[in-house]
């Protein structure tokens, strides 16, 4: 923090989901925020594609839980109440559906309508200052880092393109279209991506997507118009802290993002927004809290749901879809499986938190906000 004409300035490094969040949520507690971006926009790495920001794992909905941090659902959200479901060979075919959204449809990038220029903008309107083409290396009297993933701990990669298809949510578990994930075909207003989110095998990308590219077209008859390369990474190992003295790490930054399908837009914002609350207060260790109590167990059963998940393969695939009831509310299904279970942090304990080493070196004494030094290093932009 600095000051800056008597007022409060928290510096901020990256200008995604979180870091805006942390913004807006230092501007209306009464503090002032200035974000750095190392490209030239927000949502620069993002061409329009679609993504979920997920809805089931609370009774309380996301639109509900974004507002009580001050963030309007200006941006353009689609709710998805049905996904199609196939089986590893495309044999079986389920609807899963809910009363209310599973998740919302929403396109990141840099165009008006997407989720990150809606947040810049409200960011702007709060007058908040964004310095893009700058990268914020040091932060010696502390800060927010929200970079984004340091690693991959899966990867996306698809196709962005035009359709005159219906609106739709599709996806498909297979072992020979996404090793151990899933592919997706996302149809919403004659724009559509289709993609496979890899968990391993990351060397053959090409050819997991050149075999979901013939599956869907096979399958719905998919034409892409004016398609467009995608791609994107994960990170979802959770750190024993999100603190590094007074620098505060939140989002995909810290890891927190949903092991099991990788939603992350969600888990984002709300640490953003806290890290933005607790930086105001002075109060690190409210941020510690915060996310150890809203967001940890949910990874954790997260993370211990892939366990399980990674061993079904494409056997266990087909069967878990002949058998489901057809009855279930998928939301409600989804919000049972993540619920913070004793069994399932034993289990993560015993079998699953030793294959998840964290990215983030809370614990080193040192203001640089990516590295692995033991030292105090000098303030440096690039």
């Amino acid at each position: 923090m600095i000051e800056n004409r008597n007022r409060q300035i928290i510096e901020i490094s990256g200008a995604g989901p979180a870091g805006l969040a942390a913004a807006i949520a230092i501007v209306r507690a009464g503090g002032n925020a200035r974000v750095y971006e190392r490209r030239n926009d927000v949502g620069a790495r993002f061409q329009g594609d679609f993504q979920g920001l997920e809805n089931w794992t609370t009774e309380t909905g996301v639109l509900e839980e974004l507002d009580e941090i001050g963030i309007a659902p200006y941006f353009e959200h689609a709710p998805v109440n049905e996904v199609t479901c196939y089986g590893p060979n495309g044999d079986i075919e389920r609807k899963v559906r809910s009363q209310q959204p599973l998740f919302y449809l929403v396109r990141r990038g840099s165009e008006p309508g997407t989720l990150d220029y809606n947040l810049k903008q409200q960011a702007l309107a709060a007058g908040i200052e964004i310095c893009f083409d700058e990268t914020l290396r040091n932060l010696p009297n502390g800060g927010i880092v929200t970079e984004g993933p340091h690693r991959a701990d899966a990867i996306a990669v698809g196709y962005l393109f035009e359709t005159d298809m219906a609106n739709g949510a599709y996806a498909i578990v297979s072992e020979q279209l996404a090793a151990r994930g899933y592919a997706y075909l996302l149809i919403c207003n004659g724009r559509a991506t289709l993609a496979t989110c890899l968990f391993n095998d990351f060397h053959n990308e090409r050819l997991y997507l050149e075999r979901c590219v013939d599956f869907f077209t096979d399958k719905l008859g998919v034409q892409m118009n004016n398609p467009r390369r995608f791609g994107g990474t994960g990170n979802f190992a959770l750190p024993k802290s999100a603190r590094k003295r007074n620098i505060l790490y939140a989002g995909e930054a810290a890891g927190f993002q949903d092991p099991l399908f990788g939603f992350g837009i969600r888990s984002a914002m709300l640490s953003g927004a806290a890290a933005g609350r607790a930086q105001i207060a002075g109060n690190y260790e409210q941020y510690e809290s915060f996310w150890k109590n809203r967001l940890r167990d949910y990874h954790k059963t997260g993370a211990v749901n892939r366990w399980f998940y990674e061993r079904l393969g494409d056997r266990g695939y087909s069967r878990m879809l002949r058998h489901y009831p057809q009855v279930w509310d998928i939301r409600e299904r989804m919000r049972r499986s993540y619920a913070p279970r004793l069994w399932k942090r034993t289990w993560y304990h015993l079998a699953v938190a030793k294959h998840h080493t964290p990215v983030l070196n809370a614990h080193a004494d040192c203001d640089c906000t990516w590295c692995r030094c033991t030292h105090h290093s000098q303030t440096s932009r690039a």
